[in-house]
């Protein structure tokens, strides 16, 4: 199967010469699948030509909406969708004042092996092409969509995946979202979160991209990170902190720290004190996030007393920090874990 939207502007138009079209139909078919649509739905596009691209295995988008959830506590939204080879990956668009933000996967599954993880139970599955990923914006912001206003205003590089694992196909998902005769979803508009590959966080800011970037960085110690993320093996808590500095001085672009809150394990006043000693005069953020419970992973998220002294002890020493409000627990909170249960009910 081939995609379109998999294909940059430039890509698509030399791919359509090959059908012999006129120029303009790049930017009317690369018009089209920014809406969301198909290339059965596509008006104008010749039936004859649309027959010989399908005949040729293109297909306009990577996947379809499955199945979709709704909240009723604050009406955030998750999605499975079907990608074209039958995998399943999971998506979810939380609503503000200030406009829609939808986090999105970059992988099937995760090698990352994050202790407290439900994305990364199964491993890797395999990685997302940059037309997979982008498709999860498009077909969203086509059923969120108003009359003056895109249905996606925000994207959150934080379903399942590690992005910088998947760096060539996430760098041009980027492209394309930002390309301005598409979507057109500005990179400052993008957040994408990482467990600290020191060498792609660098690599990142030297490509010249600059979303905002979250890492989850969730202790202070080196030996309690090995022991909750596989990757704090390879690269040290310092490490990972030089590459978030390396990145700040690089792009301007201030780093936003996770920190899931662990009962008895990274909730204590010794590891807040750490950290603050360890972020003090960098200006970054910090967001102190209950942990979503995954039945496999048998850990706790700390209570809300042990959450506020955390936050107190970081404001007390000048770190800024937000205890991160949870969206959609009604409709399986925990990343990774809706996309579990829906394969575990077909099986």
């Amino acid at each position: 199967m081939n995609l379109l939207c998999d294909l940059s502007f430039d890509a698509l138009g030399e791919l359509l010469r090959g059908y012999s079209q006129p120029s303009f139909r790049t930017k009317q078919i690369f018009s089209h699948i920014a809406a969301g649509r198909e290339l059965g739905a596509m008006t104008g596009v010749p039936k004859d030509l649309v027959k010989r691209l399908e005949d040729d295995g293109w297909r306009a988008l990577g996947l379809t909406v499955e199945k979709s959830f709704t909240s009723a506590l604050d009406g955030t939204v998750k999605y499975l969708y079907a990608l074209g080879d039958g995998n399943i990956v999971e998506g979810v668009l939380m609503k503000y004042k200030y406009g829609n933000t939808l986090c999105v996967s970059t992988q099937v599954g995760c090698a990352m092996g994050c202790a407290f993880c439900a994305s990364t139970l199964g491993g890797l599955v395999r990685d997302l092409t940059a037309g997979e990923i982008l498709s999860q914006v498009l077909v969203v912001n086509a059923l969120n969509a108003e009359k003056d206003r895109r249905g996606v205003t925000n994207v959150v590089l934080m379903g399942s995946g590690e992005p910088l694992d998947n760096y060539d196909n996430v760098t041009a998902f980027l492209d394309l979202l930002a390309d301005e005769r598409g979507i057109n979803v500005s990179r400052r508009n993008v957040s994408l979160s990482t467990c600290g590959l020191c060498d792609r966080i660098r690599k990142l800011a030297d490509d010249g991209y600059a979303p905002v970037l979250t890492i989850s960085l969730h202790t202070p110690f080196d030996e309690l990170r090995k022991k909750i993320m596989p990757i704090a093996n390879k690269y040290s808590v310092a490490e990972v902190v030089g590459a978030a500095k390396y990145y700040f001085e690089k792009t301007g672009r201030r780093v936003i720290f996770e920190y899931s809150m662990i009962e008895g394990e990274n909730d204590t006043r010794e590891c807040a004190l750490a950290l603050a000693g360890l972020l003090k005069g960098f200006p970054s953020h910090v967001n102190l996030i209950r942990l979503n419970y995954v039945k496999e992973r048998g850990l706790k998220g700390s209570c809300d007393t042990a959450i506020d002294k955390f936050s107190k002890i970081l404001d007390n020493n000048g770190v800024s920090n937000t205890v991160r409000r949870s969206m959609g627990s009604d409709i399986e909170g925990a990343c990774g874990q809706l996309r579990r249960k829906y394969i575990n009910n077909k099986n």
